[in-house]
């Protein structure tokens, strides 16, 4: 940890394997025992240091063999190939959990249960979210295919809206519900649909 301040203000969209609102935000188990993720930021405006990020974009893939706070997680960090290599690096530094509080951001917390990092993704990260709406696309070419909606009611087909609060929250403090279809390629690979989704 080094005393670099950074801050930055985005919208996220967030898809994981659970069973619509993840029990893992609840500090349940995983609803199948393991945890695949995927997940993509967009920073509105920023700073990490002297280092400007306003409107750059990063994702992620992750995996994790059982329940997240148990450790032996497979991560893959993807950064906006227009990122310059000072911003660059700040991205990485945040990612890592690096030049943060223990406990402040889910960076800082998924950074250790980790067992290992692979090589970052430097890449065109085509991404668009739409927190209230419910909706998002994420593309990252070779590595990404991925699509938030809303959670449509069973019977009137209707856009069901659900949030989860979390006045303590170190990803969010609230988040729109939806779901997600994704398929992930590269040294994370997997491929999930209709499951847990969330826009923040």
């Amino acid at each position: 940890m080094t005393d670099v301040n950074w801050e930055f203000k985005g919208r996220e969209f967030i898809h994981c394997n659970c069973d619509y609102g993840c029990p893992c935000q609840f500090n349940g188990r995983p609803t199948h025992g393991s945890c695949r993720a995927i997940g993509g930021i967009v920073i509105t405006e920023g700073f990490h240091g002297k280092t400007r990020l306003d409107g750059l974009r990063m994702a992620c893939v992750l995996s994790w063999p059982g329940a997240i706070h148990e450790g032996r997680g497979h991560a893959t960090p993807i950064v906006d190939e227009r990122a310059s290599p000072e911003q660059r690096e700040a991205l990485l530094r945040i990612m890592s959990g690096e030049d943060t509080e223990p406990g402040a951001t889910f960076f800082q917390v998924f950074s250790t249960t980790y067992e290992k990092v692979n090589e970052p993704v430097i890449a065109m990260i085509d991404f668009e979210v739409d927190v209230d709406a419910r909706t998002a696309r994420l593309t990252v070419p070779g590595v990404i295919d991925a699509q938030g909606t809303p959670i449509r009611n069973p019977v009137t087909g209707e856009a069901h809206r659900a949030r989860i609060d979390l006045p303590n929250g170190f990803e969010y403090s609230i988040a729109e519900v939806g779901s997600g279809k994704a398929k992930a390629t590269g040294a994370i690979a997997f491929e999930l649909e209709n499951s847990h989704a969330h826009f923040a």
